[in-house]
């Protein structure tokens, strides 16, 4: 009987090419992307699901508040790690660690003048045995006991092991040296296996905890003593005891932390999170440790973006199977003559549409290669075009074979093997059902909501898009360049003698030094305060470091005052708008002359700029001090005007190459990199590019398929009315008219389809805009295109059938009346 089926079902299938092409091509579509988007979900969702009691593993982080304002940061104090371990009850496991923060050279001596070098090492944790005993790693070589006990130890995992020291065994690796930026050398005293699977926790070098506190400043940056100095280099995971309530855990972690940390604050607020370990690759708010992390929000909108797509070719499938019900209906009467039964019937039906079904699978596994290809700055790198043949991907392909086949065809399967054989014997018309003519509707309208939904989203993700970098952000973005110099030569000449050597260079308008750039991920603050006479206001601020040349090569706007001048040093701050405001001035002059208290210091105010956007569209504009800074490291960045270049002028190219030649110069052993302003600010809208490419490729293929099903309907609609057309033409009626005849039912379903996706569009647009502080306006152009371009192509798809229709001679479908 099976055999049967199949036999059948590929004579039926075809038997009607076109409706067959169109079905597969539509549920093809749909697949692929599903195959591409679960591939994604299954990914971002598998992340450090393998530790053992992975759900009693959980972070503490840090949570402020400065005047209401929240500020959220995976750091800690230095200290919190070992008072928790002494004093915080209900805890297996507390393992505190302290990462590096910039690249790292990692240099193996191997009793020769050329020792084994590896460069932009950015892995390494200062930590102890509890790490590994939280993650369970496995020991390879060494013992927890030993490894982490002494000064200049280090743990490495397997790989990283291998990497050093190539060729070699574990034992022999052992007591080898390995030293990291020239300064600190240390001894391999255990090495891990690798952690297994997808994690965020890509750690390799493992630094004793007792090598930064033997000697201050041998890890740079570390800082120990301070509880009043929360570094987010400085992190702390935890392990619960079994039915320990994490509630408990945070109450006791704060009441430790105000313990020592006795300064009472009426504007500043600190408070301690207990972050689950399976939530760090997904919350925003807290770092995975500089790696990326993924979105639910995105995650949950790509399996909807699946569901519509998949829907949209079942749809289709409904759509083309009832219209045909007709040509149909003679085979089932005499199917139920000859003693077949409604359910062999419906087993029939199934059964091609689960060929279609699967044959739509073999070809969406060709599509999801080139979608992989598509988006490939969208999908995670550890996301390949291999994964497909994986037996959960497999199973996965079967179950929406499966879902796919009960849910396009066993609607159809019910309603043709319900025709009463005496009705359809006698030629009576079964397809013209007032229902089965009000489900073709209702669904050709519902593709089209989806659709013109998609072309809505689309638009307006463009037009946030192009706002966002088109939008003053109140400083020059324009032939801007940033180089940062090395931290380890902080303290060195280098950097001035590089300064000295980019002067030479015509193409270089100005230089200035000094720390991040106006608008970048790099935030530094810290609080300040301003007596007026009558009450103290203490604020977080934020601090951008520069020198005379910062703010002209930046362009500025300086609204009262002067700007920061090469005598300064420490002793005068440039303010933003916001900061004034915020201080209770109402004009930029009042300001200037005012002094703010940092450190216990009075310091003057002696410019106020226009307000500009320190991170972006996304987040409010903070209150600012630009400053200078006599300490070194925080001037590290060179920040370059170039000369304007016209038409094919190169003289940019040649300036960047001479840059690079210039630095290996100065620093020979370090890479050289640079970043224009304009693509750094371009970089803040990453996802929001990413959405629109995406966005994009949905709405064409919602439109494919539902004009696929489109075409469909109009194939089926004018072979219904040949006579009919015949007959109009011999009458008199033009081929416009007829076509308008054809097209305008389509049409009306159309425009009610725009009716409904108008109010659902408009509100998930409103939505989507509040994450941004700035943004565009839903303007009326969008819907207006929204409805006209897929009105034009809907016309465009059933003109190449109507006008075939209205063209044809009227003698061939009138010559048998």
């Amino acid at each position: 009987m099976l055999k049967n089926y199949f036999k059948t079902a590929f004579r039926s299938l075809l038997k009607n090419k076109a409706f067959t092409a169109i079905n597969i091509i539509g549920l093809a579509i749909g697949i692929s992307a599903a195959m591409v988007i679960y591939l994604i979900v299954r990914y971002d969702f598998s992340f450090d699901k393998q530790h053992p009691e992975a759900d009693r593993i959980f972070r503490v982080v840090s949570d402020f508040s400065y005047q209401g304002q929240p500020s959220y940061t995976s750091g800690v104090p230095a200290n919190l790690g070992a008072a928790v371990k002494n004093e915080v009850t209900g805890l297996q496991v507390v393992a505190p660690f302290f990462g590096y923060g910039y690249d790292v050279k990692v240099t193996i001596p191997n009793g020769t003048n050329v020792p084994h070098e590896i460069k932009k090492q950015n892995k390494l944790i200062v930590t102890d045995g509890s790490y590994v005993d939280l993650l369970s790693l496995k020991w390879l070589a060494g013992s927890r006991k030993q490894a982490f006990k002494n000064p200049n130890q280090v743990v490495l995992t397997a790989k990283q092991a291998n990497l050093y020291f190539p060729g070699i065994s574990y034992a022999e690796m052992m007591g080898r040296q390995v030293v990291y930026e020239d300064t600190l050398s240390t001894t391999v005293s255990g090495i891990v296996e690798d952690i297994k699977g997808h994690t965020d926790f890509t750690f390799h070098d493992f630094i004793s905890l007792a090598t930064a506190n033997a000697k201050k400043g041998v890890i740079p940056d570390y800082d120990n003593p301070s509880w009043t100095s929360t570094n987010s280099a400085n992190q702390l995971l935890i392990k619960l005891n079994p039915n320990t309530p994490v509630s408990h855990i945070k109450k006791q972690v704060n009441t430790l932390y105000h313990k020592y940390q006795k300064t009472d604050s009426k504007t500043e607020t600190h408070e301690f999170t207990i972050q689950p370990l399976n939530d760090i690759h997904f919350n925003s708010r807290y770092d995975n440790f500089d790696q990326r992390q993924a979105n639910k929000t995105v995650l949950y909108s790509l399996l909807g973006i699946a569901a519509f797509l998949l829907l949209l070719g079942c749809i289709n499938f409904i759509n083309l199977t009832t219209a045909q019900s007709i040509q149909r209906a003679r085979e089932i009467g005499v199917r139920k003559t000859i003693g077949g039964t409604r359910s062999q019937l419906i087993g029939q039906f199934l059964t091609e549409t689960f060929v279609l079904a699967f044959a739509a699978t073999l070809i969406s596994g060709l599509l999801a290669f080139y979608l992989l290809k598509v988006f490939a700055d969208f999908i995670p790198e550890g996301i390949t075009y291999q994964m497909m043949f994986t037996g959960q991907m497999l199973a996965f392909n079967m179950v929406l074979i499966i879902v796919i086949t009960l849910a396009s065809g066993l609607y159809p399967a019910i309603m043709l093997s319900s025709y009463k054989p005496i009705q359809v014997m006698k030629g009576l018309d079964t397809s013209g059902k007032s229902s089965g003519q009000y489900l073709r509707k209702t669904l050709t309208v519902t593709q089209f909501i989806i659709a013109q939904f998609f072309v809505m989203a689309t638009l307006l993700v463009g037009s946030q898009i192009n706002f966002a970098l088109n939008k003053d952000l109140g400083f020059s973005k324009d032939a801007i360049l940033y180089i940062s110099t090395p931290y380890k030569q902080v303290n060195s000449n280098r950097q001035q003698v590089y300064l000295n050597k980019l002067k030479a260079i015509p193409q270089i308008a100005r230089i200035g030094t000094g720390g991040a750039p106006p608008s970048s991920g790099n935030t530094m603050s810290t609080t300040m305060q301003y007596k007026d006479g009558k009450k103290e206001i203490e604020t977080e601020v934020f601090l951008k470091y520069a020198d005379e040349n910062y703010m002209p090569i930046y362009k500025f706007r300086l609204l009262a005052g002067r700007p920061l001048q090469a005598h300064d040093t420490v002793g005068a701050f440039v303010i933003n708008q916001t900061y004034a405001k915020v201080l209770g001035f109402r004009d930029a002059k009042s300001a200037v002359g005012k002094m703010i208290i940092r450190d216990n210091k009075n310091v003057p105010i002696v410019g106020v700029v226009q307000d500009f956007h320190q991170k972006s569209l996304h987040v409010p504009i903070k209150p600012v001090v630009i400053l200078t800074s006599q300490q070194r490291h925080y001037n590290r960045t060179i920040h370059l005007a170039l000369k304007p270049q016209t038409g094919n002028d190169k003289s940019w190219a040649k300036a960047i190459k001479q840059m690079k030649k210039d630095w290996k110069a100065v620093y020979p052993e370090d890479d050289f990199e640079y970043t224009f302003m304009d693509e750094s600010v371009a970089r803040f809208y990453k996802a929001e590019q990413n959405t629109a490419k995406l966005l994009n490729w949905a709405t064409g293929l919602s439109i494919l398929i539902s004009c696929l099903g489109l075409l469909g309907l109009a194939i089926h609609s004018t072979n219904q009315r040949t006579k009919e057309i015949g007959v109009r033409k011999v009458l008199g009626a033009t081929v416009s008219q007829i076509v308008t005849l054809l097209s305008v039912d389509f049409v009306k379903l159309i425009v009610l389809a725009f009716m409904v996706s108008l109010p659902i569009a408009w509100y998930a647009m409103h939505q989507w805009l509040q994450r941004f502080e700035y943004h565009t306006n839903i303007s009326l152009w969008i819907f207006a295109i929204a409805i006209l371009s897929t009105v034009i192509v809907a016309l465009f798809t059933m003109s190449l059938q109507t006008v075939k229709a209205a063209m044809a001679n009227p003698v061939k479908s009138l010559r048998s009346e």
